[in-house]
């Protein structure tokens, strides 16, 4: 596996990625901050999508993670810079109960409106989900709607449209570790969901990502506590999905997301370390990967590399002219933007 360096550009606090022999790696198209500075000094959990207006991301920031005064924030992305963050959402549940803001996720509806997903809670097993709607792509947004009861939306990564009907991976933490899908065929005014699909003993897994194989096959990589990627397959389109079963990808018990890219092959960002079941393990290096079909993967990239520092939570997209965009957690102080050319990925080792 390939480990490249930074270059710091204190000007824009760019970074561009070299590799071992110092050339610029020719995936990277860009690579920065999306902020320098903010009112928050801690952030986690972005998200990023493409309206018709451009490229918008949003995360929550705050004190820490769980605190009352962590809020979702946003910013707009435009020709190669980011906006100032601005906050869209709060934990005000009423004129007296304020709780800390949790994972939003942003989705484009088609030639609709830009939906904001996120939870709102005094701790992950107890938050509620909520949803804000903007028609003018960020600039402004609508009263926060609670979701109904046993409804959280996709819980960290994106959704997918499938004839018509959204398809959120979902997940709870308060029975152990389960993955379950929510549908909504109205842009989330109504909804239903699966059977959970695992018992949160034998194999755990929470915050899924789907990729698209065609044929109306669908897969779906979790993050587990059992030290390796969980996956789940469905043949009808996320109507019904399989069993969890362990991948051979290693996981630190840490977030990942994945997509399927234009040109069939698939992509996967996470942190290649793995931790023994039930434990946490070092959130650095993180890497991105790449596959055919969704079961052989074959590392591609190292974005950061640091012995005890945090590069967590990433968030994949591509975007209508080809380019991938990942947004990660750099050390809980900023969010991390990198632009990639996917035709440019080159095929490492494959992960076993």
């Amino acid at each position: 596996m390939k480990i490249f360096s930074s270059l710091v550009m204190l000007a824009t606090w760019s970074f561009i990625s070299y590799d071992a022999t110092g050339q610029v790696d020719p995936a990277i198209v860009r690579d920065q901050f999306i902020y320098d500075t903010a009112s928050f000094p801690s952030c986690h959990a972005a998200t990023i999508v493409e309206t018709p207006e451009g490229i918008v991301a949003a995360w929550f920031g705050g004190t820490n993670e769980g605190n009352p005064d962590v809020c979702i924030y946003m910013s707009s992305y435009s020709q190669g810079k980011w906006s100032p963050p601005k906050m869209i959402a709060d934990g005000w549940i009423n004129e007296k109960t304020r709780f800390a803001c949790y994972n939003p996720v942003l989705y484009q509806v088609p030639g609709g409106e830009l939906i904001l997903f996120y939870k709102i809670g005094p701790y992950v097993q107890g938050w509620t989900g909520w949803i804000k709607r903007s028609k003018d792509y960020g600039k402004t947004w609508s009263a926060p709607e609670q979701m109904p009861d046993g409804i959280l939306g996709p819980i960290k990564n994106k959704p997918l449209l499938r004839e018509g009907l959204l398809i959120c991976p979902s997940s709870t933490e308060n029975q152990g570790w389960r993955v379950h899908f929510e549908f909504t065929k109205d842009n989330g005014h109504s909804w239903t969901k699966s059977e959970t699909l695992n018992d949160g003993k034998t194999l755990s897994g929470i915050q899924p990502s789907i990729l698209v194989h065609g044929n109306s096959k669908l897969q779906a990589i979790c993050r587990s506590m059992d030290g390796v990627l969980n996956e789940t397959w469905s043949y009808d389109n996320g109507g019904t999905w399989t069993p969890l079963q362990p991948t051979v990808i290693p996981n630190n018990n840490s977030g990942i997301d994945a997509a399927t890219l234009k040109n069939g092959k698939h992509i996967l960002i996470y942190n290649h370390v793995k931790s023994a079941k039930g434990e946490w393990g070092p959130r650095s290096p993180i890497n991105v990967a790449i596959s055919d079909n969704g079961t052989e993967w074959y590392s591609s990239l190292v974005l950061y590399d640091e012995k005890g520092s945090e590069f967590s939570y990433p968030y994949v997209i591509q975007t209508k002219d080809g380019l991938v965009h990942i947004v990660y957690t750099w050390k809980r102080k900023k969010i991390r933007h990198v632009v990639i050319d996917p035709e440019k990925l080159v095929k490492g080792v494959r992960i076993t």
